[in-house]
């Protein structure tokens, strides 16, 4: 490969992984302004208690923990968390060349273990359903990195 292009297979199957986990972590934000918004709470600046046309009647408790809202921020600060990494390391085992199949497995086998992460981090499963899939995330992510320093160091 001499360059990235997306017309590479391999690189494209990157592209796509990267581009799902982006779209899914910036959605967080948006599932926070919605929940907030439905709840009317979970705000946290004082300047949130502003009155406007979407809080006509701010309350001090608006400003403080609401689990309901906060759930979403735990899940998009894991998200923020893991997610560098991802891009990252995925980019850099694009480089290694691997084939086309092991590279699908992995990058979209990480993309459906954060998305199953989030689903049950949403329903409040227990935690070791929720680690479960953070561990499969986790292990490809090293797999990746292992396998990049492993090629680096050879060359």
């Amino acid at each position: 490969m001499s360059a990235l292009s997306l017309h590479d297979p391999l690189f494209a199957t990157y592209a796509i992984a990267a581009s799902l986990m982006i779209l899914k972590a910036v959605s967080m934000s948006w599932l926070t302004v919605v929940r907030m918004i439905k709840v009317k709470g979970g705000f946290r600046s004082p300047e949130d208690l502003r009155r406007t046309a979407l809080n006509p009647e701010p309350r001090p408790e608006q400003v403080g923990p609401n689990d309901y809202v906060d759930r979403i921020r735990r899940i998009q600060l894991n998200d923020l968390e893991n997610l560098p990494f991802f891009l990252v390391a995925g980019l850099l085992y694009v480089l290694t060349v691997p084939s086309l199949l092991l590279a699908q497995l992995l990058l979209y086998g990480y993309v459906v273990s954060r998305l199953l992460h989030f689903v049950v981090y949403l329903r409040a499963s227990d935690h070791e359903t929720r680690a479960t899939f953070w561990t499969f995330g986790s292990l490809i992510l090293v797999y990746m990195t292992v396998r990049v320093l492993i090629v680096a160091l050879a060359a």
